[in-house]
């Protein structure tokens, strides 16, 4: 399971809870208008006392059990499409409380575009020992039609990709541990996945990766997160660092040994009341028999999904986020990446840049929730993005 699979869990969550609060709200209003007008004093679950605009922060502080999930797809690698399911909330989230008494949370759900793809997720979001412990258990069956570009530059595979399929099922196990008072979270997980992959193309075809039809993966990652954001939905200020290294091999349930090594660094710094800077890094390293569709590709807001593949990776990307009026936002966002096999072979290398601007409104202030659209431009095509939360949300 990738990396990022692991915040479908909240930011699913996050973003169904929101949609629903609105469809609520509009509900009660709907009802309202055959009986006779009532004055009260209770203020709207929909709106907020301080100024009047849509505000979810009252909803979600009392809202949980099961809720209904629905969330679009933009991914252009993909195609536009929708996931949905069914989340379980053993708390409100008003009981959380400088990130401790967070509530569990229970997903099943599924999804589709329109290239075809589609996927079943099930997974589990648990806090153990006065919320030291967190795990998260997870498991996925999808079908996903991609388009192989190669690792690294080539000259025929950019005009004419090979289109294929990847089946994988499989699940992960992970725990971490938070290491006294400090914020520093001390993780190991487990992921497990058998993948058949099918190719649009005879074996013989020139620059056909070499793969197995049917591959094992298994393998162990044990990571180490510093976090100080002040919320993880769209932080205003904080330092969030992380450092992975799996290791993978036959002893652990796959075919092939290889390991992988990642670190991600993020900085968010208010530049003013109202004027917020966020900068992000990234850099992954693959090594060994790796199957191509597990090395290291760029992910920018306009480049599309393992589109640009290499055996290492670095990429860098900035945001500029002004509120500018109340609860609306404009954001400015550039970034740059790399994408190489080898340290020596330097000459194999492909660097792209990509930009964009999006809009942001304030969605649940109570929990720093903001919501809205970025236009992302890379050297392949323009790309939109539904965003809830920041475009780099991490758990």
């Amino acid at each position: 399971m990738k990396a990022g699979a692991k915040f479908v869990l909240a930011r699913t969550v996050a973003f169904l809870l929101l949609g629903l609060g609105i469809h609520v709200e509009k509900a009660t209003a709907q009802s309202s208008t055959n009986e006779a007008p009532v004055t009260t004093n209770t203020p709207s679950r929909g709106r907020s006392s301080d100024d009047g605009w849509l505000d979810a922060s009252r909803f979600l502080d009392q809202k949980y059990g099961f809720l209904p999930v629905v969330i679009p797809i933009t991914e252009p690698a993909v195609g536009y499409g929708a996931a949905g399911g069914l989340a379980f909330i053993s708390k409100p989230l008003a009981d959380a409380q400088a990130g401790f008494g967070r509530p569990n949370i229970t997903l099943v759900g599924g999804m589709a575009t329109q290239n075809g793809s589609w996927g079943a997720v099930a997974g589990d979001l648990r806090y153990w020992l006065d919320d030291r412990l967190q795990t998260l258990a997870g498991a996925v069956y999808a079908s996903v039609n991609l388009d192989y570009h190669g690792i690294g530059a080539s000259e025929v595979l950019n005009n004419h990709p090979l289109r294929y399929n990847l089946e994988p099922k499989g699940g992960m196990l992970q725990g971490k541990y938070r290491l006294a008072n400090f914020p520093l979270w001390a993780g190991l997980s487990y992921s497990f996945a058998a993948t058949r992959i099918t190719f649009e193309a005879p074996e013989t075809t020139p620059e056909l990766p070499e793969f197995r039809r049917d591959s094992n993966v298994g393998g162990l990652t044990p990571s180490l997160t510093f976090d100080t954001r002040d919320n993880i939905f769209t932080p205003n200020r904080g330092t969030y660092a992380e450092v992975n290294a799996g290791l993978f091999g036959e002893v652990l349930g796959g075919d092939d040994e290889f390991q992988r090594v990642r670190f991600i660094g993020m900085q968010f710094i208010p530049l003013d009341r109202r004027l917020f800077f966020g900068l992000r890094g990234e850099a992954a390293a693959s090594f060994g028999d790796a199957p191509f569709y597990l090395r290291p590709f760029i992910s920018l807001r306009g480049a599309p999904i393992m589109r640009y593949q290499g055996e290492e990776i670095a990429q860098i990307e900035a945001e500029l986020r002004w509120q500018f009026w109340k609860r609306l936002s404009l954001v400015g966002f550039a970034g740059g990446g790399v994408a190489w096999n080898h340290f020596e072979r330097l000459e194999n290398t492909q660097t792209i840049t990509t930009g964009g601007t999006g809009f942001r409104y304030e969605l649940a202030r109570k929990y720093g929730i903001h919501a809205g659209l970025d236009v992302a431009f890379g050297p392949d095509n323009t790309a939109v993005y539904v965003q809830v939360g920041s475009a780099w949300a991490r758990p």
